[in-house]
C-alpha cells in the first residue's frame, strides 16, 4: 500500500475513536433507559422521541464488533445496556421476534416483524455473544433465525418483506416511507446475507449454510443484473418493480457477497464472487464517482436523473468495497479512488464542530440541517464497520 493509504488507514484508526466517543458522550438516556432514539443536526437531544429496533441493534453490533476487533474491555458495560434494553424491550415474548418501534418509555407503538429488523437483529446478537459468550444471546439469535426460515423463507426462493406482530400477512411491507411498497426487496435480502454470515460464525448448521449459499446464489444470478447493478425491488414472483441504481448498495454488496462465500468455504462461490466485485467496482467508478470525488447517492434509468447528493455511508461502504477490489485486481485506480472519497469524507461530511458525520451534503458539500446525527436509520453501524476494517493494519 501507498504512503498515503497507510496514512488513510491511520486517519480512520483515530476517527473511528472519535465516534465511539461522539456516542458514549451524547446517546445514553438516563432517564427512560437505552438510548436516545433523535440527536438533531445540531446535537440537541429529543428526549421523548421513539426508540427504533435499527438504530439500537445497531448500536450492540458496532460497540461489540469494536470491542472483538481490538479486544478491548473498555465498551463492555455499553454493550450491555445494549443487549438488555433489547431484551427487555424489543423482544415480543409472545409472538416471538423483535418489535420495529418503542415510545420513549421503551413501551412498543409498532409491533409490525420487518424481516431487516430480525436479520439486524440477529448481527448484532452474534457479534455480541462473540464477545460476552451469553449464551441467552446466542439463543435468541439462533431462534430468529429459525423464525425467519420458517415464517419468512417463500416458495419461489428469497424472503418476504415484512409481517404483523403475530407473522401474518401485511399490506403495507416498507421499511419507510420513502421505500417501495415490495414484497422482496434487495436491502433485506443483503442484511439477511450479513446476519447469516455472522451467525455462522457461532452457529454451525447445514440449515444455515444452505440458507446462506442460496442467499448468494440469489446475489449472483437474481439481483445481480447485466448492468452491473442490483436491482433493488420485486414481487413475489420476482418481476422487477424498479428501474433505480443505489450506488451505495451497489459497492456494499460486492464485499458481503465476498464474505459469505469466504465464511461457507467454498471455492466456486468465491471465485465468482470476485470476478462480480471487480465488475461492479469498475461500473461503480465510472457512474458513482462526481468530480470531486465522492459518491452519489442513486440514478434512476428510466428518466436518467441523478441524486447527486452524498449521504454519509455510501462513502464509507466505497472506501470497503474498493479495498476488497484492490485487494483481488491489484489496480491502484481502486486506492486512488478511495484517497479521493476520503480526502472529500473528511473536508465536508465529517462535523468536525459538533462530532459524529452528517447525513447529507449536496453538490456544494453544504450539510441538510433538517437530517439528524441520531435517528432510527442514522446510527454508528456502517461508519464503524468500515473504520475496523480499514484500519486493519492498525491494531
Amino acid at each position: 500500500m501507498s504512503k498515503p493509504y497507510q496514512q488513510l488507514q491511520n486517519e480512520c484508526k483515530i476517527e473511528l475513536g472519535n465516534i465511539l466517543e461522539y456516542w458514549c458522550k451524547n446517546t445514553l438516556d438516563q432517564k427512560y433507559g437505552g438510548f436516545f432514539g433523535q440527536i438533531n443536526h445540531f446535537n440537541v437531544v429529543i428526549p421523548e422521541a421513539s426508540k427504533g429496533i435499527i438504530l439500537n441493534s445497531r448500536i450492540l453490533w458496532s460497540f461489540s464488533a469494536v470491542s472483538n476487533h481490538f479486544q478491548t474491555e473498555t465498551y463492555n458495560d455499553f454493550c450491555d445496556r445494549a443487549y438488555n434494553y433489547l431484551k427487555t424491550h424489543f423482544n415480543d415474548t409472545i409472538s416471538k421476534g423483535v418489535f420495529w418501534e418503542l415510545d420513549y418509555l421503551g413501551n412498543p407503538i409498532n409491533k409490525r416483524k420487518q424481516v431487516y429488523a430480525q436479520a439486524f437483529s440477529i448481527y448484532a446478537l452474534s457479534e455480541y455473544y462473540i464477545l460476552s459468550k451469553n449464551e441467552a444471546a446466542k439463543d435468541w439469535a439462533i431462534e430468529l433465525f429459525n423464525l425467519i426460515e420458517k415464517h419468512a423463507k417463500d416458495e419461489h426462493s428469497g424472503y418476504l418483506e415484512a409481517f404483523n406482530e403475530d407473522w401474518s400477512p401485511i399490506e403495507d411491507m416498507r421499511l419507510s416511507d420513502k421505500d417501495m411498497n415490495a414484497e422482496k426487496t434487495m436491502n433485506t435480502h443483503l442484511h439477511i446475507l450479513e446476519a447469516y454470515t455472522s451467525l455462522l460464525k457461532i452457529y454451525d448448521h447445514q440449515n444455515l449454510k444452505d440458507s446462506l449459499t442460496t442467499s448468494v446464489n440469489l446475489f449472483q444470478n437474481k439481483f445481480l443484473n447485466s448492468n452491473n447493478h442490483y436491482d433493488l425491488f420485486f414481487d413475489e414472483n420476482w418481476n422487477l418493480l424498479s428501474n433505480t441504481v443505489s450506488y451505495g448498495h451497489d459497492i456494499e454488496t460486492t464485499w458481503l457477497v465476498l464474505e459469505a462465500a469466504k465464511a461457507l468455504n467454498n471455492d466456486a462461490l468465491l471465485k465468482d464472487a470476485k470476478a462480480t466485485a471487480i465488475q461492479v467496482a469498475n461500473t461503480f467508478l465510472e457512474e458513482a464517482i462526481d468530480s470531486e470525488g465522492a459518491v452519489i447517492n442513486e440514478k434512476n434509468l428510466n428518466t436518467n436523473h441523478k441524486d447527486t447528493d452524498r449521504h454519509w455511508w455510501p462513502q464509507v461502504e466505497a472506501l470497503v468495497g474498493l479495498k476488497y477490489a484492490y485487494d483481488i485486481k491489484k489496480d491502484k485506480k481502486y486506492i486512488d479512488s478511495s484517497l479521493k472519497i476520503w480526502e472529500f469524507t473528511k473536508k465536508y461530511i465529517i462535523d468536525h464542530e459538533n462530532g459524529e458525520w452528517y447525513f447529507r451534503v449536496d453538490k456544494k458539500g453544504k450539510p441538510y440541517t433538517e437530517e439528524d446525527k441520531v435517528s432510527m436509520w442514522k446510527a454508528p453501524y456502517h461508519t464503524s464497520r468500515a473504520l475496523i476494517i480499514l484500519s486493519n493494519n492498525c491494531k
